[in-house]
């Protein structure tokens, strides 16, 4: 290595002309060369990391996972002024649909049965029970609103042993998705489709009994599991 002299001061003092020679490892003089152990390290965490995973039965993969984009949060709140057009001589009525694994009521502008019809069961049923049929409203399903009562159902009145007020459906209740039956127990109840303040009575087309149903805080908020009824006599 040749060597020169440099001045400070008057005083010759000898310095390194090779002042940025590196060390037989690559790396600067005066400082330890890591390159080489840092990539030895990394390889070895690498392989290791391989060898669990092999060892648990997982298959490592080089090609990104798209697990799709997060599913959206229902707000079961519908906008008002939806733009939906709605029956000028209609009245207010609460319809339940499904949001969110419960039973909610919505606000819609139904023509119901007016005079003496008014209190007739199986039309005031008949009317409901038409709303409850159609898909929900654009506003409704933008909430997360939705309904599973079956586009086909309908409704009739009691046979000749039955109490005046049930209701025969052409399906069986217990036929019925349970949250279908809250649906239609919730929206009937409080309405001349019910048995006054004692619930709701329905039948099927069999020759089964009709049985008695409320709409209970159990069957809004968890309408997967509801209630079978209770048997009424005739």
């Amino acid at each position: 290595m040749r060597l020169g002299t440099a001045r400070t001061a008057g005083t010759a003092t000898t310095v390194s002309t090779a002042s940025t020679a590196r060390s037989a490892s690559g790396g600067p003089v005066g400082r330890t060369g890591t390159g080489a152990p840092r990539r030895a390290a990394k390889a070895s965490a690498l392989g290791l990391a391989a060898l669990l995973l092999a060892g648990c039965g997982i298959r490592g993969t080089s090609v990104p996972v798209d697990a799709g984009s997060a599913p959206s949060r229902a707000t079961c709140v519908v906008r008002a002024g939806g733009g939906e057009s709605a029956p000028d001589d209609g009245q207010a009525v609460s319809v339940y649909l499904v949001c969110a694994s419960q039973l909610l009521p919505v606000t819609r502008t139904v023509r119901l049965p007016e005079g003496d019809a008014a209190e007739d069961p199986v039309r005031v049923a008949g009317a409901l029970l038409e709303q409850l049929r159609q898909p929900p409203l654009a506003s409704e399903e933008e909430a997360g609103f939705s309904t599973d009562v079956p586009a086909g159902l309908s409704v009739s009145g009691p046979r000749e042993h039955d109490p005046s007020a049930a209701l025969r459906l052409s399906r069986s209740p217990e036929e019925l998705p349970p949250s279908a039956l809250g649906q239609l127990v919730c929206t009937f109840a409080g309405t001349a489709a019910a048995d006054g303040g004692r619930g709701v009575l329905l039948g099927g087309p069999d020759d089964n009994k009709p049985r008695r149903y409320e709409c209970t805080d159990e069957m809004r908020s968890r309408p997967q599991s509801a209630p079978t009824g209770a048997p009424v006599a005739s």
